[in-house]
């Protein structure tokens, strides 16, 4: 048995640090140690604050949460580590688990994905956020040629934004209030804009991930006829306006979610989530998406930083880091 650290909320936003204990692992079974997770901004802030809604409790758990919503709870699943109890063949390799924020824990083999060599373990923490782009990509099913539009530049509209410039003449505007994100467009390769400037009309596509009210009116705008609006964003308990009335029925519009508990409906039949996660992770090689990776924090100062971290709208992707 080996001693560990997790992070548990306590509260509507407050956090602590506990004791965990890590088991000696049995056959099939892996001990890992932690190197350095990632916080996923929007669903962590909402499980934060305590806005996980009575309807959503079971299927918003993650898959090594412990503890009910609202509190407390033990949350998160951007996990990388290095195997160092476990299968002889296996000790020493880095893994990714969708695991909560803990120094140390024991899980079954299949539920480690090796991480391969060309990606770095800061940029494979991006594996969970790259699988939810990349289902609403299949949710979407955009097209060579189309043009695109992705409303909010947190991490999961720049991903999204990312997977769908790389199809072949696509136009993809990333579209955001923060000057700053033209600098991580950039270096994604892609086009930028804020909302006062001249916008890309008619889109064949919209993928909305502002998290906002404005944000959802503005993909409806810059919709073309009979297109669709791919939601992204998750208000958790919160009430957000739409704006139905305008264009909206006389352009014949839709609004469809996207939301990566359930395989999108197009690859269903053939893949699983395993299968999923595991392309999402090799599409982290691309060293480009190191311009989503923000701030590394220690593991032992979350409970007195995640409150600020949390506070920021669209922020770029938080790194936990923990002791050697």
């Amino acid at each position: 048995m080996a001693d560990a650290r997790a992070l548990w909320t306590v509260a509507p936003g407050r956090a602590e640090i506990r004791h965990a204990a890590a088991a000696d692992p049995a056959p099939g079974w892996a001990r890992v140690r932690a190197l350095v997770s990632g916080i996923s901004r929007g669903t962590e802030s909402l499980v934060f604050h305590g806005k996980v809604p009575d309807s959503e409790r079971q299927r918003m758990k993650a898959p090594f949460q412990e503890g009910e919503f609202p509190f407390p709870v033990k949350y998160g699943y951007a996990m990388v580590g290095a195997i160092e109890a476990g299968p002889r063949a296996r000790i020493g390799e880095t893994v990714l688990c969708l695991h909560p924020h803990q120094s140390c824990f024991t899980v079954r083999e299949d539920a480690l994905l090796p991480v391969p060599p060309t990606v770095p373990p800061e940029r494979a923490v991006l594996a969970p956020q790259l699988e939810t782009a990349l289902n609403a990509i299949w949710d979407a099913r955009p097209g060579p040629g189309d043009r695109v539009a992705v409303i909010g530049a947190g991490v999961i509209g720049c991903l999204t934004a990312h997977l769908a410039a790389s199809l072949p003449a696509t136009e993809v505007t990333l579209i955001d209030r923060d000057p700053s994100r033209r600098a991580v467009a950039a270096a994604l390769g892609l086009r930028f804009a804020r909302p006062e400037d001249t916008l890309p009309q008619g889109c064949d596509l919209v993928f909305h991930a502002s998290g906002s009210a404005a944000g959802l009116d503005l993909a409806l705008s810059l919709a073309a006829f009979e297109a669709e609006i791919i939601e992204l964003s998750w208000y958790g308990s919160d009430t957000v306006p739409v704006s139905l009335g305008g264009a909206f029925h006389s352009q014949r519009l839709t609004i469809r979610a996207s939301q990566v508990g359930h395989v999108a409906p197009s690859h269903r039949a053939r893949w699983d989530h395993k299968r999923r996660l595991a392309l999402a992770l090799s599409l982290a090689a691309d060293a480009r998406l190191d311009a989503l990776l923000g701030e590394q924090i220690p593991f032992d100062s979350l409970p007195e930083r995640l409150p600020a971290v949390l506070a920021k709208p669209g922020a770029l992707c938080t790194l936990i880091r923990y002791p050697d």
